[in-house]
């Protein structure tokens, strides 16, 4: 491990999201805060490290972050194995998120997105559909952004080039500082 590329790498993570990143991330936590407070929902989705992601998000909104508070509406599209199951195994794979969203997503409410390469079908039908239906989109990514970015309504992509890792450790900051944000507002 080189360590000194790893250093650098986080640094420039950490610096790109409290940096140029910052407007956008709360930009999007008040797209949440709005939509908690409408009585709507979140739903989130990605595959991998970008489910676990979607898991933990969706924990965060419904149990607490850091404050005792009221649940918020939250829904990981992630952890349903007999759904999951049975709509890759009759439809497809790319339509696992997809038919979820149909069946949970209301206009209003919104979709988190997350792919660190921004190319996952399954997370970008699922955002093409979200929108299609009136929900609000959010892409987490990384680079470029890959398709999702020019899918999703609001797009949060972590600049890292070189490495997954950093991109879903800057996903995980992300997540974090959105959470904190929607907390401190709603309480």
């Amino acid at each position: 491990m080189n360590w000194v590329q790893v250093q650098a790498d986080y640094r420039a993570v950490t610096d790109f999201i409290f940096g140029p990143l910052r407007p956008d991330i709360e930009a999007t936590a008040d797209v949440m805060i709005a939509t908690v407070r409408a009585g709507g929902k979140v739903l989130f989705c990605g595959n991998g490290g970008s489910a676990a992601d979607a898991q933990h998000f969706a924990g965060e909104f419904v149990n607490r972050f850091l404050l005792e508070r009221r649940p918020y509406a939250g829904i990981a599209l992630t952890t349903d194995a007999s759904v999951l199951t049975s709509i890759g195994n009759d439809y497809g794979y790319e339509q696992i998120f997809e038919k979820q969203v149909l069946a949970l997503g209301r206009p209003g409410d919104v979709l988190v997105a997350i792919s660190t390469s921004g190319n996952a079908a399954n997370v970008c039908l699922a955002t093409r559909v979200a929108k299609a239906a009136g929900l609000k989109t959010i892409a987490m990514t990384g680079g470029k952004g890959g398709k999702l970015a020019g899918l999703a309504d609001r797009v949060l992509s972590v600049s890292c080039t070189t490495s997954t890792p950093r991109i879903q450790e800057g996903h995980q900051l992300i997540l974090h500082l959105i959470c904190e944000r929607v907390e401190e507002i709603l309480r």
